[in-house]
């Protein structure tokens, strides 16, 4: 990552810019980082461009928000939910029961996945009343690869490898404080070594209506760490005092406007890309592929890939579309890397997937996404298809 950076912004820019916020998002130096991370994240931008992108915006030659932009680092709008992201997660719910023909089942941990033998699955799961016991042709996991690996039955010969992989925990410290806009910006990053946080997302910026007090605002104070160490530990009440003092140490907000604060903590929330994770996630792939065709591994932890809730998504959607055509017609692994962002409405051109005959309402939304996707597998690609 170290040599990554350095190469495409120069030492110092590298040094000011990228070094702390990264080694505080990681817990590690950046020359013990894959360059992976680096390419994957700010793809296709380099010091040339962000200096482009800077006079344009300054002398008010773009058109328009995000025109001319082929660098996702640098794009300026997007959609986003009213109340926030929950609420497509609450809709997906809602219609999946509303069907008749699927099951929402929540609050159950999973036991075991064990192959039958024939090809398909049945997953044990324990919940508040006990056992749960699903039988299924195909098993979709979002899990985080090392917990998977521990679970399946027979247990796979990469279990070694799945162990290896290691992930980046993180909490939230929502602050709840007087004024109306603490600041236009959906987040900031930190970059300086005096506060432990790494980002101050600003939620109203996000969506005014995720704010119900039109005098309050709400701001979440990122601090990234590993499950069991000090920041993980700290009682609730120690964070948001440590939340409020950094705030006021970065001059953001003055504490005697604070008025009551909340934490949130996520584990697993980033795969780590050490040196060794990609030949110990290539290994568990391979051997999955090869053994257990109707294991399908999809979204961030269930790839253990730095992805974008939209690519998540997009790896799943793809997922489906191999299993209704009962062949392996698209890479999953392509996704990200080779996906490139085109804002919606008539910004960029929209590339949908190649739809099934009959289509919903809801289908045809989803497979015109305007996100692009992988190129179909060639027919002759038969090593890569799924019998």
């Amino acid at each position: 990552f170290e040599d990554w950076t350095t190469n495409q912004f120069g030492e110092k820019l590298y040094s000011i810019f990228f070094k702390t916020y990264t080694e505080k998002v990681w817990g590690m130096p950046c020359n013990e980082m894959s360059a992976d991370w680096a390419a994957q994240r700010i793809k296709g931008l380099s010091l040339w461009n962000a200096v482009i992108d800077g006079l344009k915006r300054s002398l008010g030659l773009n058109k328009r928000p995000n025109d001319g932009q082929a660098v996702k680092t640098l794009l300026e709008t997007f959609r986003y939910p009213r109340l926030g992201p929950g609420m497509m997660w609450e809709a997906a719910r809602d219609k999946i029961v509303a069907s008749g023909h699927g099951h929402v089942i929540m609050g159950h941990g999973l036991e075991q996945l064990s192959s039958d033998g024939q090809g398909g699955w049945r997953m044990t799961a324990t919940g508040p009343k006990g056992k749960l016991v699903v039988k299924a042709k195909h098993a979709i996991s979002s899990a985080p690869m090392r917990e998977l690996a521990a679970r399946l039955h027979p247990l796979p010969d990469t279990t070694w490898n799945a162990s290896k992989l290691k992930y980046r925990d993180f909490l939230t410290v929502a602050l709840i404080v007087e004024g109306e806009d603490l600041f236009p910006d959906n987040w900031i990053y930190i970059h300086d070594s005096k506060v432990k946080v790494g980002r101050v997302q600003n939620f109203r910026s996000w969506s005014p209506e995720m704010i119900p007090d039109e005098d309050m605002a709400c701001v979440g104070l990122e601090y990234f760490c590993f499950e069991g160490d000090g920041l993980w530990a700290m009682d609730d009440d120690d964070l948001v005092k440590l939340a409020t003092d950094e705030m006021e140490i970065l001059g953001l907000v003055d504490r005697r406007k604070v008025r009551s604060g909340a934490v949130v903590r996520q584990e697993k929330a980033y795969p780590v890309y050490d040196e060794d994770y990609a030949a110990n996630v290539e290994a568990m792939r391979v051997e999955l592929e090869d053994k257990h065709p109707s294991l399908h591994l999809v979204g961030r932890n269930g790839m253990h890939r730095y992805n974008n809730q939209d690519h998540a998504m997009m790896t799943a959607m793809l997922t489906v579309e191999n299993i209704l055509a009962g062949e392996r017609i698209y890479d999953t692994w392509c996704v990200n890397e080779d996906a490139e962002y085109h804002e919606a409405g008539d910004e960029g051109a929209e590339k949908a997937i190649p739809a099934r005959e009959v289509l919903n309402e809801d289908q045809t939304a989803a497979l015109g996404s305007v996100r692009d996707v992988p190129e179909r597998l060639k027919p002759q690609d038969e090593d890569r298809k799924v019998a």
